[in-house]
């Protein structure tokens, strides 16, 4: 059971299935004192991973779910909580992020090392003991787990990568985090589907959730899906949820994920 702390900082909903659905990215929670330490950019939470939990509800009978509800901007759980950089040589923000995905600075008053460092235990610590916690008890039902690790982007940031980004970008970090037949399954759905674009291992690879927990030799399974948020929602302000577009790649992403909690992935 979760203490009270670490309820008011991620949300844990256990099914009974094997799959586990993450969201790191989905929450708007800005505790009084770090909000006030943002800029007006900051403020406007421009990198949230919208509606992704409106967007997941109910597509899989069973599945759990754990999900952050502080915002990354406070410190991001898909980061590793070294500071490494999950893209050497890339664009990319930071596990307290400074910028943007459009490179603008966030802060008015920067984090320091010593609040990176109170933050990786306030927030960072107690979203993953709760994931890892709950994969723990997936595996021991079912003798394996498969982690989906649940993202959305802007379909076009300069900043982070040229171009649009394909609408189903799948990461197994090259193959390394899953067994071959849950990344074959997912890309099979993904391609099937009309109208779309799919990749794997392009931009995104996997952030660290994926590659952390994806030990596919020990019966950990994980996978990230980063969808182009246009395929769901309005890609700027008031970021606003499309329901027509939304229900339509509900009916690609149900199917999915079912097939998937039907895999037996045990060695």
């Amino acid at each position: 059971m979760q203490d009270a702390a670490a309820d008011s900082v991620v949300s844990v909903q256990s099914g009974e299935s094997p799959l586990v659905l993450a969201m790191p990215h989905a929450g708007t929670d800005l505790p009084p004192e770090i909000a006030a330490q943002l800029n007006d950019t900051g403020r406007g939470l421009s990198d949230t991973d919208w509606h992704i939990d409106r967007l997941y509800e109910g597509l899989v009978p069973g599945a759990s779910v754990v999900a952050a509800r502080f915002h990354r901007y406070v410190i991001d759980a898909n980061r590793d909580p070294s500071g490494a950089s999950l893209y050497p040589g890339q664009n990319t923000t930071t596990l307290v992020p400074l910028t943007d995905f459009d490179g603008a600075p966030l802060w008015t008053t920067p984090p320091t090392e010593a609040d990176a460092i109170e933050r990786l235990a306030r927030y960072h610590a107690p979203y993953h003991a709760a994931l890892s916690a709950e994969l723990d008890r997936v595996r021991a039902r079912h003798g394996f787990a498969i982690l989906y690790d649940c993202h959305s982007i802007r379909s076009e940031i300069p900043f982070l990568f040229a171009g649009r980004l394909p609408d189903f970008n799948i990461g197994t970090n090259d193959g390394a985090t899953c067994a071959p037949a849950l990344a074959s399954l997912t890309e099979r759905h993904c391609r099937a589907a009309s109208g779309y674009s799919t990749v794997t291992n392009g931009r995104f690879r996997g952030g660290w959730t994926t590659r952390h927990y994806g030990r596919p030799q020990e019966g950990l399974h994980a996978i990230q899906m980063e969808l182009a948020q246009a395929t769901y929602m309005q890609e700027t302000p008031p970021w606003d949820y499309a329901p027509d577009r939304a229900t339509r790649l509900r009916a690609v992403l149900g199917p999915m994920l079912r097939a998937m909690a039907t895999l037996d992935l045990c060695r």
